[in-house]
């Protein structure tokens, strides 16, 4: 006997059993009712429908539902006249078809408690909807749109007889159609059962790992070994010489026990390599069927979107069918679960946004039906899923007028901005192009929460459109969150990981390539200024000061919010099997998740959105450690003075000056900034002027003598106010040195800096 494609079915119901036919049985009607509204006179479509509806009606009379009986009954006559010519299957009648469906697949969820109950309150509706396909017949068929352009009527209202069919049903249906089939679900594992599996098999896999050192300790032990063989082997050598009969002999005894020690030695080491390998290989395996297991056709996750997409656009006056390309492709279960409100909400913006009614269509030159293209495919590695239109596409000039409304930029800033620059505002909270909201859009939400959502999956999204023409998102996502690809790296000596698909590239940078500006440092890349960070620093692990001449960075983030992070060292790339931390712990800050190494390191998986947030509030609050000069203050060869000045002029002036004189200078642009600066390098000396926004001279010079490390630290002040009690005042507060800039030449400035600190050389 053959065995079933479910498995042992033994242990479900006859109601289960039909819950699991009427789910598969009424997705074919669905899927042919939809087809054939599109192409008409297909044959096997009609033939499939037909074959649906008997089964359903077989297996409703065995288990008693006799409405089902009679709904699936008046399908298949409706499909039997449809194959002999008799009715054309028009979408008001294929509406009335789908609402026949969509009771079957209500009724085939009731359990047997409520079914009564449930019956009895819509009875009015069951007998409406079988009436409904009893005439299905009457029905008035509409006339065909025009091919050419011609003066647009208003559109025909449906026939009052079916609508409340149509209402009465759909209102409910949709939400149930779209929801996961319960009765295909109850002959699958749940989803725990394969996290379990795929940590199991990921312990296997450490620790067939973990035999490689047992297997290194056991060639030194050879090592030693032969080692002792060859000085027993110039023992006896030795006591041949001396011609000792009875030391002789020992010794020759004693080589010779070491023959069957070194074989036994070379075999066994053999052995257990090929045990490792064995148990790699199988490790490996499993862990590689374990995957396959969570592993699902994309189809499973988007079998309700033509139909969602199709009753959509009817409900708008719209005629938009939906093209599906790589049904096959395999997805990560969960990956398809949590991507299936995003893809909803970008197709239903598809509908409400993008695609024209009819007859604005036929005027523009398009076919009255819109085509909504879905499609995915496995590139590089990676899940990628394309979703197009040929629709009229986004208004970029409307984009660009409501964020210069919305004081977002400036009218010049949104002038300068590109297409791709542009499409990204579509992905802030409460941004929306509609002047009105309504049930579908306009409330600034759908895109948001599809930008959330696939930024937490790993994954990008990127938008394109054409005016016109239509409108095109590409999605990138992980094939599975089970398994990441991760670079493997040190920070303050503890192993963390990054996801490869959130690094943008991997580099060493001379500390001579280093510069500062305003308390930031940053190293040039391929044109571009990035921003260096200390890994340990965001991390809060303490400051960590690198000896090395190179540093090791790993380059985050992309466009505007790209940053360096410096970190101990890098390890290399490794598959690591996510295991989730702890709800106990809550969301941990800048971290994702954790893993075990290959030699079973524990190492925590880094959230790299979350730690660009951290590395942008700490250059908000400007208390980034300098990371160049940390390691090299020892072989520093200029002094460094620190120069705070609100004026560009004077600022870069000073500067100049100093820097030829031979000394090392960084610049502050106004008295925060200084004291953020001040703190976080080693000076020599400070020069600051007076008048600055938010702190000025005087009140960072008196930060500067009350701190417990900086009290110490010559301070002059260089201003424009000359006046005796100015110069009392900030000389009160501490400062070294006064000097009026109405005095001021290049010698004077020297020549002070010169008595307070000497000679730029140390």
């Amino acid at each position: 006997m053959s065995q079933d494609q479910h498995g042992d079915l033994s242990a479900f119901s006859m109601l289960d059993l039909f819950r699991m036919e009427a789910d598969s049985q009424t997705q074919i009607l669905t899927d042919g009712l939809l087809a054939m509204e599109r192409h008409a006179g297909d044959a096997a479509a009609v033939e499939a429908m037909m074959r649906a509806a008997h089964s359903i009606k077989g297996a409703a009379a065995i288990v008693g539902l006799q409405v089902v009986v009679q709904l699936a009954h008046g399908m298949e006559d409706s499909f039997v006249a449809a194959q002999h010519g008799r009715l054309k299957l028009t979408p008001e009648r294929v509406d009335v078809l789908l609402s026949g469906v969509d009771l079957i697949v209500q009724l085939s969820r009731l359990d047997d408690a409520g079914a009564e109950a449930w019956l009895a309150a819509n009875a009015a509706q069951i007998d409406q909807t079988l009436n409904a396909i009893a005439g299905i017949a009457e029905l008035p068929e509409l006339p065909a749109l025009p091919s050419a352009p011609v003066p647009a009527p208003a559109p025909p209202e449906a026939d009052e007889a079916q609508a409340p069919v149509a209402s009465g049903l759909a209102g409910e249906e949709p939400a149930a159609a779209a929801a996961p089939r319960a009765g295909a679900g109850t002959a699958k594992a749940p989803a725990q059962n394969f996290d379990k599996l795929l940590s199991l098999a990921s312990e296997s896999r450490i620790n067939a790992h973990q035999m490689h050192p047992f297997i290194g300790a056991l060639q030194r032990f050879k090592r030693n070994q032969s080692s002792l063989f060859s000085a027993i082997e110039h023992l006896h050598e030795a006591i041949a010489r001396s011609g000792d009969a009875g030391l002789m002999e020992k010794s020759l005894l004693a080589l010779q026990k070491t023959q069957p020690l070194k074989q036994f030695m070379l075999e066994h080491i053999a052995d257990i390599e090929t045990y490792e390998r064995r148990l790699l290989a199988v490790s490996q395996g499993m862990v590689d069927e374990v995957l396959a297991l969570r592993m699902r056709p994309f189809r499973d996750g988007i079998h309700a979107f033509p139909r969602m997409v199709r009753d959509l656009a009817r409900s708008l006056g719209k005629e938009v069918q939906l093209e599906i390309e790589g049904e096959d492709t395999l997805v990560d279960r969960d990956i398809l679960a949590k991507i299936e409100s995003p893809l909803n909400h970008m197709l239903r913006n598809a509908i409400d946004h993008g695609m024209e009614g009819p007859y604005e269509r036929i005027d523009a030159g398009k076919e009255a039906l819109g085509t909504i293209r879905m499609e995915a495919r496995h590139r590089a590695g990676m899940l990628s899923i394309e979703i197009s239109d040929d629709g009229r596409g986004v208004d970029l000039e409307k984009i660009r007028q409501s964020v210069i409304e919305r004081k977002m930029a400036s009218p010049a800033m949104a002038a300068a901005l590109s297409p791709g620059e542009l499409l990204e505002f579509l992905f802030l909270p409460a941004f929306s192009l509609k002047e009105k909201a309504n049930q579908l859009s306009g409330r600034g939400v759908g895109l948001d929460i599809v930008h959330e959502t696939i930024r937490q999956q790993n994954g990008t999204v990127r938008l394109e459109s054409e005016p016109g023409r239509g409108f095109r998102a590409l999605i990138t996502l992980p094939l599975t969150q089970s398994i990441v690809r991760a670079l493997v790296i040190d920070i303050q000596g503890e192993a963390y990981a990054i996801p490869i698909v959130k690094v943008e590239s991997v580099v060493r940078v001379p500390q001579t390539a280093i510069h500062t500006l305003e308390n930031k440092q940053f190293f040039e890349l391929k044109g571009e200024h990035l921003g260096l960070v200390s890994a340990a620093q965001v991390l809060e692990l303490g400051e960590a000061a690198s000896q090395a001449d190179d540093l090791p960075v790993v380059v985050i983030g992309r466009g505007k919010q790209s940053y360096a992070l410096v970190v101990d060292a890098i390890r290399g790339e490794q598959s690591l099997a996510v295991q989730a931390i702890d709800p106990i712990f809550g969301k941990m800050r800048d971290i994702s998740a954790a893993a075990l190494l290959d030699d079973g390191e524990p190492v925590l998986i880094l959230d790299v959105p979350d730690l660009l947030l951290s590395i942008d509030k700490l250059l908000h609050e400007g208390g980034l450690h300098q990371l160049a000069q940390a390691g090299h203050a020892q072989q520093r060869r200029a002094k460094r003075i620190l120069v705070v000045d609100d004026s560009l002029t004077v600022r870069e002036m000073e500067r100049k000056l100093l820097l030829a004189r031979g000394f090392d200078v960084d610049v502050a642009i106004d008295g925060i900034d200084g004291w953020n600066v001040v703190r976080s390098g080693e000076y020599d000396l400070v020069i600051t002027d007076v008048d600055m926004p938010r702190m000025d001279g005087i009140e960072l010079v008196s930060l500067i003598k009350k701190d417990l490390h900086l009290h110490k630290l010559p301070v002059m002040i260089v201003s424009y106010k000359d006046r005796p009690e100015d110069r009392a005042r900030g000389l009160s507060a501490g400062a070294d040195y006064y000097l009026t800039k109405g005095s001021f030449h290049d010698e004077t400035l020297l020549d002070a800096v010169a008595d307070l600190i000497g000679d730029a050389r140390l």
